[in-house]
């Protein structure tokens, strides 16, 4: 089965914060599994795709880039997204397809929308998802404490499906490259 490790706005200045927003939640936590996975990735031959929103620092500089603490593997995959789905108006769907990929590893931020959006997304087209469920980070909303959304989103997206390609969420020290949804069909 052809997967990819998809990684989504692990951006430096969305991950430590600036002047206006805080740092994600457990932000140590999430580059360390994040680093985890992507040797997980590389041991098992599998590609790692990392998608960078422009809406953060402006699209330029450090704080756009993927978080200096994050070991990027040589010959990773890049995509800049200007909306919340990281499918629209990237290369991402047409890359994924030409590699015939049929399960996504995703990992990133922020939770409840480029993380949600690209799970819900990725399985309309055709994809089945593992969401590591300590992969993925936001801020407090004026709602809800991060954790209560983390929390929330690992439990809304595990099962979640369309028809045929759904989502599971799985942790970091599981075997994530070995999909478990034939067992949910």
């Amino acid at each position: 089965m052809n997967q990819t490790l998809l990684i989504i706005d692990a951006q430096q200045e969305l991950i430590d914060g600036n002047k206006e927003v805080c740092a994600v939640y457990n932000k140590e936590e999430l580059i360390e599994n994040i680093n985890i996975v992507i040797e997980k990735a590389k041991s098992g031959g599998i590609t790692v795709v990392f998608v960078r929103d422009l809406d953060v620092a402006e699209g330029k500089g450090k704080g756009f880039q993927v978080h200096d603490q994050i070991h990027v593997p040589t010959g990773a995959m890049l995509f800049d997204k200007a909306a919340t789905n990281a499918f629209h108006g990237t290369g991402l769907l047409q890359h994924l397809r030409a590699q015939e990929i049929e399960h996504l590893v995703m990992m990133g931020c922020a939770t409840q929308h480029c993380i949600d959006s690209a799970v819900r997304t990725a399985t309309i087209y055709g994809f089945d998802v593992t969401l590591v469920a300590d992969g993925h980070s936001t801020t407090d909303s004026v709602v809800l404490h991060a954790e209560q959304i983390i929390k929330h989103h690992n439990a809304t997206l595990h099962g979640h499906y369309n028809v045929e390609h759904f989502s599971v969420v799985r942790r970091t020290e599981e075997d994530l490259f070995n999909p478990t949804h034939d067992s949910y069909r």
